[in-house]
């Protein structure tokens, strides 16, 4: 991997590391000096960012745990490091859903992770895909998966999963570290990132405004939330406030669609705004994917 892909991303949450106990405070300085976007966010939780959705991870001294895995590539990197610091198999491989981007790297985990696990929609689209693709010999499929809720302890955390219902695919899971009280929500957040919404795996656009909700009711004022995309200048760690605005958001993505269809406007036509009135903060390519995934919802059952 060249430097530039290593380029160490310091973050001023760390200050606070006088705080922690004695081998909190070595562990956080330790990963502050890794030539790599793999940080800490609050007590044995982190993420790595390299080329894909981010991944999040906990390096605990009695279980290791990974929540999506990229590339294969990056994967294979993000392993190398994760042993420099715990020479074991990884206790818990999760996908948060099945996208290439956050699962193809699955593979690198081989006769490394343990457990691998899913909801079970989340494999089923996976399996499918790979199919279609002809890319069956490049997976590993979750050999755990759940209908609406799965937890394990490892160490000192407990991990629980909770599956809400469709949203971005019909598989999109939230992966809580409950006594680091952080959830990696895949992507069910673009932060100020035109999503994408895909159709042919079960999203509804509707439901996952839902979906939304019931995260913010779930999960307390203080949770850290790890969203899988952000757009630019915004980071991939959020808030609930987040979450509701990503609910604006959909909102008003399907209220402007609809406007337009009563007005008899073609997709093209609608994807000519710069912006989706009431959501000016989401800039970016990807107008015509998401008014093409509202227009499809919006008149499939007329």
């Amino acid at each position: 991997m060249n430097s530039s892909r290593r380029t160490f991303i310091k973050k001023s949450s760390f200050a606070a590391t006088a705080a922690l106990l004695p081998w909190q405070k070595l562990f956080s300085q330790t990963f502050n000096n890794l030539d790599a976007e793999m940080y800490l966010i609050r007590d044995k939780v982190g993420v790595y960012k390299n080329r894909g959705g981010t991944i999040g991870w906990l390096i605990d001294q009695e279980g290791l745990a990974v929540v999506d895995t990229q590339f294969p590539d990056a994967a294979k990197d993000l392993i190398q490091r994760i042993q420099e610091k715990q020479q074991r198999p990884i206790d818990l491989l999760i996908n948060t859903h099945h996208h290439g981007d956050h699962s193809s790297g699955n593979i690198a985990f081989k006769g490394i992770a343990k457990k691998v696990v899913a909801h079970e929609n989340s494999k089923a689209n996976q399996q499918r895909v790979a199919e279609e693709r002809g890319k069956e010999a490049e997976q590993l499929y979750p050999d755990t998966t759940f209908s609406e809720s799965w937890s394990q302890k490892l160490g000192s955390e407990v991990v629980t999963i909770n599956y809400f219902g469709a949203a971005h695919t019909n598989g999109d899971s939230v992966i809580h570290f409950e006594n680091a009280n952080v959830a990696h929500l895949g992507d069910l957040l673009f932060n100020r990132r035109f999503p994408y919404i895909d159709r042919s795996a079960g999203a509804n656009i509707e439901n996952w405004i839902e979906v939304l909700g019931k995260i913010r009711k779930t999960y307390d004022k203080d949770t850290i939330f790890i969203c899988g995309h952000a757009g630019e200048g915004h980071d991939i760690t959020v808030t609930r406030k987040d979450l509701k605005a990503k609910q604006k958001f959909l909102k008003a993505l399907l209220k402007y669609t609809k406007k337009g269809i009563k007005q008899g406007k073609t997709i093209a036509e609608l994807s000519k705004a710069e912006v989706i009135p009431g959501a000016e903060e989401w800039q970016g390519r990807g107008m015509e994917r998401v008014i093409t995934a509202a227009y499809g919802e919006l008149t499939e059952n007329k």
